[in-house]
């Protein structure tokens, strides 16, 4: 049998670790940080000292030698537990991901043992405000001058800037043969001259922020590009599909977590008698947001199977599925979650409401549901493109 598709041992112990560490911290103390305008750095600290945050990375970093289906079970489990890790979606597993596959020797001893140990955090900046899903319009560009780059352009949406020490910003640069532009990395230090930031203010309640940055001429060293200038859209896959298969098992935690609250209070909650789990209305569609849930898990695993085994093409397309798979389970999860519990369901109290908006996250990014819907359409049924 695939162990794409069935937990090995080790994923099991790695998965009631993981719990064991989430349920010290849980909801109330993801809440209180939230509330209180702080950043969950306690349990991120004891995460990355237990080596979790760097599972996925090469042991010769101080990595766990892993993949990115050991990282995506680590946040699954936290956000199974209500204290969900967003920073590592963006860290360790595209930040990480790339440097330890493209990166110089170099770019790898300065960022990968940070990165492993949770002691360094990078943020990903791809999207524009004007460019959407079209990563042919991305307008950051990078020109040489001499042996620096110089980046100019926008990026909004860009997750725990105020916490990174750097962020691996997409621009463009020229290809010399055929004067089209291409997707290039480059590592951006927090302190750039020429960097500057602003916050977004959003209607979701987490503890890691949203910015839009703006790079005014920002001079970089030729050692700040990451991998090869002419690999283009083959590295910066090599990021988005860790990122996909990360959203989804964010989005599996959040909806395990919801589901199991729901269950928890079907059972004690009596009217007329009886507790209100006993009726169909409200056992069925818990039943079935489990069976989603539990669905979703299950492509997360192939696609994080795939992507580990180097199979990028077939990981691209079961991660996409994965994370479309997950977001649908999760909002269905929240939202028959906050049902199940009336009145209550909307309480502070309880600790759902503030999951609605938050479920919604994993439909629209990294890639909206619509996206995923074109690009199965086109690649995997081979029907004609529609833009």
């Amino acid at each position: 049998m695939s162990h794409a598709l069935v937990d090995t041992e080790e994923h099991r112990d790695l998965r009631a670790a993981v719990a064991a560490l989430g349920a010290r911290y849980g909801r109330e103390y993801f809440t209180s940080v939230v509330r209180d305008g702080k950043h969950t750095d306690e349990l991120w600290a004891e995460a990355g000292k237990l080596g979790y945050l760097g599972v996925n990375l090469p042991d010769e970093y101080g990595g766990g030698g892993g993949g990115i289906t050991e990282l995506a079970i680590v946040l699954e489990e936290l956000g199974a537990a209500g204290s969900p890790l967003l920073m590592m979606v963006v860290s360790p597993a595209i930040c990480g991901t790339v440097i330890a596959r493209f990166g110089t020797d170099a770019q790898k001893r300065a960022w990968l043992p940070g990165l492993a140990s949770g002691t360094t955090k990078m943020a990903f900046g791809i999207t524009e405000p004007d460019a959407g899903s079209n990563s042919h319009r991305l307008t950051t560009t990078a020109r040489r001058d001499g042996s620096d780059w110089v980046l100019t352009g926008r990026k909004v949406f860009v997750s725990g800037v105020d916490i990174a020490d750097a962020t691996l910003v997409v621009g463009r640069t020229e290809d010399a043969r055929t004067g089209r532009l291409k997707p290039c990395l480059f590592i951006v230090g927090r302190d750039a001259p020429g960097l500057s930031r602003r916050r977004i203010s959003m209607e979701l309640a987490a503890p890691e922020k949203q910015f839009e940055l703006v790079l005014d001429e920002v001079r970089l060293p030729a050692d700040a590009l990451v991998g090869d200038e002419d690999a283009g859209l083959l590295q910066l896959f090599a990021g988005l599909n860790p990122e996909r298969v990360m959203t989804a098992a964010f989005a599996i935690g959040m909806g395990r977590y919801a589901v199991a609250r729901a269950v928890d209070y079907a059972r004690t909650r009596e009217v007329w008698d009886r507790p209100i789990g006993a009726h169909q209305a409200i056992a069925h569609p818990l039943a079935q947001a489990h069976i989603d849930l539990e669905l979703a898990r299950l492509m997360t695993q192939k696609a994080a199977s795939l992507y580990d085994a180097g199979d990028d093409v077939g990981a691209g397309e079961a991660a996409n599925m994965a994370k479309y798979a997950a977001g649908e389970a999760a909002v269905h999860a929240v939202d028959q979650a906050v049902h199940t519990l009336g009145g209550n369901g909307l309480t502070s109290e309880y600790g759902l409401a503030s999951l609605i908006t938050a479920a919604r996250v994993a439909r629209v990014a990294p890639v909206s549901r619509e996206m995923i819907l074109n690009y199965v359409s086109h690649q995997t049924l081979g029907l004609p493109k529609s833009y």
